[in-house]
């Protein structure tokens, strides 16, 4: 199957996080933002069809939103990225709502740049569509800084890379742009999302992604002076600014969730014995153990120490099994079901492990009771 063309950058143990592009942009449009957001995440970025690198005939006449969503999902399998963090510009955000609205569980958060759960109906992008395939891209790539940037400011590379673009399949993509409408799902939306308006967009002035702000249960809305419609072109270290503490929410809510597990205590020790060897280290066990796993609320907290528990004494892990011990007191396990679980591990984990887990829980058991 061919592919988006892409670019990733940033370490592969790190965080995935996908870029989307916008109409008539290529993946440069994230030149100033993306290798400062490699630095703690996997970042991959992509060109829609037709633009920059990837092929034209990825998308044919009557395509929809749905269907880049589609291609952006393949890309995602192919380079083994399950669960991914998004921001998308203009297109390349509707993709995003598009992801958050029918794929929830593969997003972990949401960032929603200068776009729309909807472009003003469908008559504009039909009747640009038509334009396109008559006349081809050069008109309209003469006026692209007017719809694109506030003042003066302009970026050679994206308007050529506008000039460039395959006419069928932009006006393809102005089909999906045409044919898409979201308003009515926006409160399914249940991953964190982020809106970014740029006040001086023509486009997508600040009051559609207020709109979306509104709708979304857990949304945050930021709106930059002095942007237009490609804000990260534009103003990239104000949007840094606001993909940064977006991005980084995850780990202060698994933080938090940590501290309420495990304990003050034994957070605040572990916080201080961290270097910057072990710095990512950290950062990924709040993000994903604690900032997804533990705060899924598929199983309470209850269940998950039980399994937790069971999987520490089949692997041996009795220092951790220690820690856990706590967790579990604390999660509202009494030590009659601890006892409980911990034979049940006896059947399945073996005899010795059992046993080694035992007399581990029953010196937590009498420290915690003041027995000890």
């Amino acid at each position: 199957m061919t592919l988006l063309n892409h670019h990733t950058e940033g370490p592969v143990s790190a965080p995935p996080l996908l870029l989307g592009p916008s109409l008539g942009t290529s993946y440069a449009l994230w030149d100033e933002v993306a290798p400062e957001l490699s630095i703690s995440h996997r970042v991959v970025r992509w060109d829609l069809p037709g633009h920059g690198g990837s092929a034209a005939g990825l998308i044919e006449a009557g395509a929809t939103v749905g269907d880049l969503a589609g291609l952006v999902l393949a890309l995602a399998d192919s380079l083994g990225i399950e669960r991914f963090a998004y921001a998308g510009v203009s297109l390349g955000g509707a993709v995003g709502l598009h992801l958050a609205v029918h794929h929830p569980e593969r997003l972990s958060s949401l960032a929603v740049i200068c776009s729309s759960a909807h472009f003003n109906g469908s008559s504009p992008w039909e009747e640009r569509a038509a334009l396109v395939r008559r006349e081809g891209l050069a008109g309209l790539a003469e006026n692209a800084d007017a719809r694109w940037f506030a003042g003066d400011f302009t970026v050679p590379r994206l308007v050529r890379d506008h000039r460039d673009a395959d006419p069928e399949a932009y006006a393809a993509c102005c089909d999906a742009l045409a044919a898409f409408d979201l308003r009515d799902r926006l409160g399914q939306i249940a991953v964190p999302a982020l809106l970014v308006a740029g006040r001086e967009d023509p486009a997508t002035p600040p009051s559609h992604l207020r709109e979306i702000a509104d709708a979304v249960p857990r949304a945050t809305l930021v709106e930059l002076p002095g942007a237009s419609h490609l804000a990260p072109a534009q103003c990239p270290e104000a949007v840094l600014t606001a993909l940064r503490a977006h991005l980084g929410a995850g780990a202060r809510r698994g933080m938090a969730v940590r501290r309420e597990v495990l304990g003050d205590a034994h957070v605040d020790r572990a916080q201080a014995r961290q270097t910057p060897f072990t710095a990512r280290f950290q950062d990924f066990i709040s993000r994903y153990a604690w900032g997804e796993i533990w705060t899924d609320p598929t199983l309470s907290r209850r269940e998950r120490s039980m399994i937790t528990l069971t999987a520490l004494v089949a692997h041996g892990h009795y220092d951790e099994l220690a820690m856990h011990v706590r967790a579990a007191r604390r999660n509202g396990l009494t030590p009659e079901e601890i006892g409980a679980v911990l034979l049940q591990t006896a059947v399945y984990c073996g005899v010795p492990a059992a046993n080694s887990a035992f007399a581990t829980a029953q010196r937590v058991l009498a420290e915690e009771d003041g027995t000890a």
